[in-house]
């Protein structure tokens, strides 16, 4: 009889909705043990009864991050698409404000990748959720969010190199523009904060983007798939646009 085939097993944080719900239900697909991660338990209902084991738990908290590292040990797969966004002037962000940002969007992602990547088996591979607006700043009023998604970029190079030996493959994505709930609630922000209809925003919107569209939160979870696979198994560091063209740097 040929040996059993080990079951492989992935954490998603920020599960609860948008592109970390598509990610843990596409890993659900690939066969795949999931842990679906989110600071509302109660939005992992869907999940849990599709077969995810479920915590609710806050990552901006250290003993959160601790907790979920303890239950993560010896994954194979981590991506941390959690976050937290904050439509305001930038004129009136307050340093209350931006600490927020940080400790959800940058800190916990940092921290994540320290506690996590060294116990997670050799050959795994992390994927760090980053955004066009990392390398875009026409939207200024989510400034203190892009900052955190641009040093999402610097932590992901860092733990590319420091984990490389494990191996332990570290890679973002840089999502343009892709329906999800988010996505909805900065898009009435910003149409009070410039008093403008959410129609003509998401028409100037959606002309920004060379292949016409937004993409869908599925869409997005296959190509974190791609990141996590073999078929990327030369890729690390890196930081892959997801903008229907609107990015090509």
């Amino acid at each position: 009889m040929g040996s059993a085939v080990r079951m492989r097993r992935g954490v998603v944080t920020g599960a609860g909705s948008g592109i970390g719900k598509a990610v843990a239900t596409r890993m659900l697909r690939e066969g795949v043990d999931v842990l679906a991660v989110d600071i509302d338990a109660r939005k992992l209902a869907e999940l849990a009864a599709a077969g995810c084991e479920i915590m609710g738990v806050d990552l901006a908290d250290e003993s959160g991050r601790a907790t979920l590292a303890e239950a993560a040990a010896g994954a194979d797969y981590l991506v941390n698409s959690h976050g937290v966004i904050l439509v305001k002037s930038i004129f009136d962000v307050s340093i209350e404000d931006w600490r927020r940002i940080q400790a959800v969007n940058a800190e916990s992602v940092f921290f994540l990748c320290q506690q996590i990547g060294p116990r997670m088996k050799p050959g795994g591979a992390i994927v760090n959720l980053s955004s066009s607006s990392s390398k875009l700043a026409s939207t200024v009023e989510v400034a203190p969010y892009a900052a955190s998604k641009t040093t999402i970029l610097s932590i992901t190079r860092s733990f590319a190199y420091a984990l490389a030996s494990r191996p332990v493959r570290v890679n973002a994505i840089c999502p343009g523009i892709v329906d999800t709930p988010m996505q909805d609630n900065v898009l009435a922000g910003v149409s009070t904060l410039r008093r403008t209809e959410v129609a003509a925003l998401e028409e100037a919107r959606t002309r920004a983007v060379p292949l016409g569209r937004a993409a869908s939160a599925d869409e997005c979870a296959g190509a974190i798939w791609f990141l996590l696979s073999d078929e990327a198994a030369y890729m690390t560091g890196q930081a892959v646009n997801f903008t229907g063209g609107m990015v090509t740097w």
